[in-house]
């Protein structure tokens, strides 16, 4: 049996149950369902060409063409599914719940599955992704200079029963000239968007969610604006530690790196840093003083995020000074303060 179903109802359904994303590797790879496995029926290569076929010839030859292209790939599909599917049910979905999505369901279901149908496909999640990332939240920040170990501590918070977001996880980036750690790729915008808005989707919106302080910029990727917007509102916890602990914790970090990477992206940035440290940094890096070296960029980093917090309500920064690089002692002390004050 086939059915096709809302948006709603899809995602709700499909939980902990096989999602099959039958568009092209390219498409998936630019955004797809959380979850979702891809098992296209077109190469990249073959949906131009029956993209080409359509415009040229027609709708007809176009499904002609299709499915001379899949011919004898039907069985492997199905085997495919028999070896991922949870049940008996799967559920399926396309660029616009067309041609695609309904042949691989037809194909499923005369084999026995229970197939159900994204309506509109992956376009109509899109819409759902972008009225998610308009919703309100009570965010909370959790602040501080660059080797404060705010990531660290943020999991600490989620241990402890605290609501979540990693910006940075979910963008595959630290957010600095550094935060690649030496990573060639990120992931797309548009998935970026949907890996947030799944995240989004898994708390409570009435309970505070906590997010590390971060630009608007995390390597490539926007954070959504009317996210952005709320977190440069929200109430803020500033974590304070001295300078020795912060070297010495990026030293762990950054100390292994590749010489090559951490040169790179100190050229990145050389104007900031000004030709005479620019110079001494990339000695320390050659020399293997990796401490001069955090050191030396820690005085670009602090200074911008001295910046950063005058652009914040003064009346919306609470500091907690603490004593040594300890997430879980951290994170303590960071939820005594929120208690004493209310929030």
């Amino acid at each position: 049996m086939t059915y096709r179903v809302a948006i709603d109802e899809f995602l709700k359904a499909s939980r902990n149950e096989l999602i099959i994303d039958v568009r092209t590797p390219l498409e998936f790879e630019q955004g797809h369902i959380i979850g979702a496995k891809n098992i296209p029926i077109f190469t990249n290569e073959e949906r131009v060409l029956v993209g080409t076929c359509y415009k040229q010839e027609g709708r007809k030859p176009a499904i002609l063409l299709g499915f001379e292209l899949v011919g004898t790939k039907w069985a492997n599909f199905i085997r495919e599914v028999e070896a991922n599917a949870v049940s008996n049910k799967v559920f399926v979905y396309c660029w616009r719940g067309g041609m695609r999505s309904g042949a691989m369901a037809w194909a499923l279901a005369m084999y026995g599955f229970e197939v159900y149908v994204l309506e509109s496909g992956y376009k109509k999640y899109r819409n759902y992704v972008l009225e998610k990332l308009q919703d309100n939240f009570s965010i909370l920040i959790l602040s501080g200079k660059t080797g404060s170990g705010k990531t660290q501590v943020l999991h600490a918070l989620q241990e402890l029963g605290e609501q979540i977001i990693d910006l940075e996880g979910l963008a595959e980036h630290q957010g600095s000239s550094f935060g690649s750690l030496g990573k060639e790729s990120q992931t797309s915008q548009e998935q970026f968007e949907n890996k947030l808005a799944f995240a989004l989707s898994q708390l409570d919106s009435t309970k505070r969610i906590w997010f590390e302080s971060e630009s608007v910029v995390i390597g490539k990727l926007v954070i959504p604006k009317n996210i952005f917007s709320q977190m440069r509102m929200a109430f803020t916890i500033d974590i304070k530690l001295t300078k020795q602990h912060r070297i010495a914790f990026l030293n762990q970090i950054y100390g292994c790196l590749p010489k090559e990477f951490l040169k790179e992206s100190v050229v990145k940035i050389s104007k900031r840093l000004g030709p005479t440290e620019t110079t001494l940094t990339l000695q320390d890096i050659e020399q293997g003083d990796m401490e001069s070296f955090i050191n030396r960029v820690l005085v670009y980093y602090d200074k911008y995020y001295e910046i950063a917090k005058q652009k914040r309500h003064v009346d919306f920064i609470h500091e907690v000074v603490c004593d040594e690089m300890n997430p879980n002692e951290n994170a303590k002390q960071v939820l005594a303060i929120v208690k004493q004050l209310n929030i």
